[in-house]
């Protein structure tokens, strides 16, 4: 479409996603966490649109992002901006044929600003006639040709149900079992079948979830393990640089390495969180009733479908069934309040809080460059934490562009040493 075809938002200038363009528009949007997002593309596929989830994890996006993004800015904006502007660097895409889209939270976090980080960073590029098209569901930006509908949504709760079963359950099957790479290929098997009745079937309906996860959790149950005991490790942090390899410099590979089993909280809570803090704004500041009610009936029904999560691993399986909502929200009662809701606010410390009940004592809190609320509910919470969980074993890693990933490891290595001396102490898991 040439730029005179372009059309344009009068107030901001900003290029519209339109309904002509959903036609043959690619839809490039950044990699976070691979199960989860290989399911929800799948969803916009069946939707009619055409999209692809970029995974390339090279050197050079860190200074991408850092050439086109401003530097000062945090580290995940970075990481997921650059991303995308060296994808349409790469030769491989139609410029003009190309579209790309990016969460936008709406709350007080710089999340809400990275679309107009990657406007700017597009301008400076010479590309700025490419849309960005915000994903939210604040009513940020609209766009006709990205129509959000209620069974969309369902489509898309159900697919990060399914991502927090498969990660869930692989991370406890994986460091124990017998046959080497059997827990990988039910990952990618699932993975598949999954995104298949996404895309053809109705997978999102309440009894085919329920069906589906009783099937993957007894079929993960069936994996051979040798039972023997390892370190316990959990991940918490700011969400971007907790799921994502490109983020973390591959923690959990490295963690594998190191014979651990690793533990990362599931993306549903985060989901509630966002639903919750909606709910309590408009019982403390007012706002439109509707707006009240369609947010209590999503969080009831996400509610219900980690209800049907843990039910599946508690009644078809051996493994440890993680914590609800409700419950990782009591255990920060009184130690970091409600209304720290910037970022992951309390639902951070809340995670640590949970790990270390849970027998995941031995904690990484993910610290990316230029992220204040995480350090205030991540590294800042870390004493609280341990006064709760005396066993606490937590260390806070600083990532950015600049971290040397030998520093990282060493950091990590120190915990983890500590972690095999409580272990073979038996004051560990």
């Amino acid at each position: 479409m040439k730029e005179k075809e372009l059309k344009r938002d009068k107030k901001t200038g900003r290029v519209i996603f339109t309904p002509e363009m959903k036609k043959d528009y690619t839809i490039l949007f950044p990699m976070m966490a691979p199960i989860h997002f290989s399911i929800l593309q799948r969803v916009f596929t069946h939707y009619g649109y055409k999209t692809e989830l970029l995974t390339d994890t090279s050197p050079e996006i860190a200074q991408t992002g850092l050439k086109f993004i401003q530097n000062d800015m945090c580290y995940p904006a970075i990481l997921s901006c650059g991303q995308m502007i060296h994808a349409l660097m790469t030769g491989k895409y139609d410029l003009h044929k190309v579209a790309l889209m990016i969460t936008q939270t709406g709350g007080g976090c710089r999340a809400s600003n990275y679309i107009m980080l990657l406007r700017k960073g597009l301008k400076r590029a010479g590309m700025d006639y490419i849309p960005v098209i915000s994903l939210n569901l604040s009513g940020l930006e609209p766009n006709p040709g990205l129509k959000i509908t209620l069974p969309m949504i369902r489509r898309a709760v159900a697919a990060v149900i399914y991502g927090d079963m498969l990660m869930c359950l692989k991370n406890q099957a994986e460091p124990y079992e017998v046959h080497k790479g059997e827990t990988e290929k039910k990952v990618q098997q699932w993975i598949e079948s999954l995104s298949d009745e996404m895309l053809h079937k109705d997978g999102y309906k309440i009894k085919v979830v329920e069906r589906n996860l009783t099937k993957i959790a007894k079929d993960f149950d069936s994996i051979e393990r040798d039972g023997k005991r390892r370190v316990k490790v959990g991940i918490v942090g700011e969400i971007y640089v907790k799921y994502a390899a490109l983020g973390n410099n591959n923690l959990e590979r490295f963690l594998r390495e190191q014979d651990c089993e690793v533990n990362l909280p599931g993306m549903l809570n985060f989901v509630l969180f966002k639903i919750d803090n909606r709910i309590d704004d408009c019982k403390l500041y007012g706002g439109h009733r509707l707006k009240k009610f369609v947010c209590e009936k999503l969080f009831d029904y996400c509610t219900k479908i980690q209800n049907l999560f843990c039910d599946a691993i508690k009644n078809n399986s051996s493994f440890q069934v993680p914590a609800k909502y409700s419950h990782v929200k009591e255990l920060c009662n009184g130690i970091n309040g409600y209304g720290n809701k910037m970022g992951e606010g309390w639902l951070l410390t809340g995670e640590m809080l949970e790990l270390a009940e849970s027998g995941y004592e031995n904690i990484v809190c993910t610290q990316p460059f230029g992220c204040l609320p995480n350090h205030i509910s991540g590294k800042g919470m870390i004493r609280r934490v341990v006064e709760t969980f005396p066993k606490a074993n937590i260390v806070a890693v600083d990532y950015d562009a600049g971290a040397p990933k030998v520093n990282q490891e060493n950091r990590i290595k120190l915990m983890l040493s500590i972690a095999k001396e409580n272990l073979e102490k038996g004051e560990g898991k």
